[in-house]
């Protein structure tokens, strides 16, 4: 992972000390309804990058393989054999195979609406900066987090594993995977506000993943929210 800052990477590291195997099933639910608003704003933000940058084409096989990909294709319920999809797309038919109960799922898109307000008021420059911080290393970090969850045992989080797994195989290599095709944007101090809100719809969306968690030390003082 190449940034100008390790900011963000704290905010990371917060990330993966939740306690993802503790949390039971109806809030691992939540969790994927959570990332599904990741998803809308990180293909947005894509779409951003390559408007940024028409000419790049790294950005433009990033695209390719982020909005308009059969990586993860097929999935019984979700995706046909060969269909390409944007990650936004994968995840909500994910969630329209969820049990997850009436109520909580209105908790949710109500979180999930606020962070996407946030997210959406940054500038394009700091939200393309954000990309390699998500894949050259940080999504992985997340991802492999999450998977330490015990209970799957529900056919949208059976799909929202293939997902992660998916995706930690095309982000896992380090010259030939995705974050090799954005780390030149270069991440800085800016984003730590993006990651801070992301952090936060995860802990509202599933408060059991930070119930009495102690926070992880660090040698250094946590960076800022600057503006954008």
């Amino acid at each position: 992972m190449q940034s100008g800052s390790t900011g963000y990477q704290q905010i990371v590291d917060e990330i993966c000390h939740f306690r993802w195997s503790e949390i039971d099933r109806n809030e691992l639910l939540a969790v994927s309804q959570a990332y599904y608003y990741f998803s809308v704003q990180f293909c947005e933000t894509v779409e951003m990058a390559c408007r940024l940058h028409p000419f790049d084409p790294l950005l433009a096989e990033l695209r390719e393989g982020q909005c308009n990909s059969d990586d993860l294709s097929p999935y019984p319920g979700v995706a046909e054999p060969n269909e390409k999809l944007d990650l936004g797309e994968f995840m909500r038919r994910v969630l329209a195979m969820s049990s997850l109960d009436r109520e909580t799922r209105a908790r949710v898109a109500q979180l999930g609406a606020a962070y996407l307000a946030e997210v959406r008021r940054t500038g394009v420059e700091t939200r393309v900066r954000s990309l390699p911080s998500y894949e050259d290393g940080g999504l992985e970090r997340v991802f492999s987090a999450v998977l330490r969850a015990r209970d799957w045992d529900e056919p949208s989080l059976a799909a929202f594993r293939h997902f992660l797994v998916g995706h930690i195989d095309l982000d896992s290599d380090p010259d030939m995977g995705h974050g090799a095709l954005c780390r030149h944007l270069v991440a800085d101090d800016r984003i730590v506000p993006l990651w801070r809100a992301f952090r936060d719809l995860l802990k509202q969306a599933a408060p059991g993943l930070a119930a009495g968690q102690m926070q992880p030390e660090s040698t250094t003082d946590a960076a800022p929210a600057l503006s954008s």
